[in-house]
């Protein structure tokens, strides 16, 4: 393990931002350039994000594409369709595309998913936001108290990696971004041990994920940094091999 130099992780942002870590085009980038601000828009980058577990990321934002694409499937994106739809119909639709590659498990996940907004949220994800002040620390409280509600999404990672995408592709504004922390995948843990944030016999813990987003909001406290700024950085070198120097 190297030792943490915070120089390094400033290094590591500029090489982002200057495009020596490529990223031109990010997975979620596959959309169908809906309104910003529209109900429909907030629906597309949550519903698939809830399916993003061990798989390629651009692939699944292709297949999600596709499938709103197609008059045949696109329905999966209305929730009331979904909540009266039956099993088989609703599993042919995600499958067709590969959105779902679990026919069983992933079409559960999707339609609990478009119940809880139905019946939570009167059908609009954006009123998740608006009930919690516009607060991630409340969202991801509201979240984990009712997480059977919120298949996969309600998962530490996969939760606030979320947020980070409807932080960059919808029109929400977070009054507390800072609690937006490091969405820790692979890619992310194995570019905090290279950094020396993590030791390599933290990277092999079970708890992993919780010691890599912790650390980085300890780390960058009182820095001009926060926590989900070194993400996408971090996932495009490890996922460039480390082939850039830092």
């Amino acid at each position: 393990m190297e030792m943490f130099d915070i120089n390094k992780v400033h290094a590591l942002v500029d090489a982002y931002k200057s495009g020596r870590l490529g990223g031109e085009k990010m997975p979620e980038d596959e959309n169908p350039g809906l309104d910003k601000k529209s109900k429909e828009n907030y629906l597309y980058f949550t519903l698939p994000m809830a399916l993003n577990y061990q798989r390629n990321s651009y692939t699944l934002w292709e297949c999600a594409n596709k499938t709103y694409h197609d008059v045949d499937t696109l329905d999966v994106y209305d929730i009331n369709a979904v909540v009266n739809m039956d099993e088989l119909q609703l599993r042919e639709k995600l499958l067709k595309y590969k959105v779902a590659l679990q026919p069983n498990k992933q079409p559960v996940i999707w339609r609990t998913l478009c119940e809880t907004i139905k019946n939570d949220f009167a059908g609009d994800i954006r009123k998740l936001f608006c009930d919690n002040d516009y607060s991630v620390q409340k969202v991801k409280l509201y979240i984990a108290k009712n997480k059977k509600k919120f298949p996969y999404l309600g998962g530490n990672k996969i939760c606030n990696y979320w947020l980070y995408v409807m932080e960059q592709y919808t029109d929400v504004k977070f009054v507390d971004r800072e609690n937006i922390t490091v969405a820790p995948d692979t890619h992310v843990i194995q570019a905090s041990e290279r950094l020396g944030v993590i030791s390599s016999e933290e990277a092999g813990q079970g708890n992993v994920q919780d010691i890599v987003a912790s650390r980085w909001q300890e780390i960058l406290k009182g820095t001009d940094l926060l926590p989900i700024d070194v993400h996408t950085p971090m996932w495009l070198w490890s996922r460039g091999k480390f082939e850039v120097e830092i």
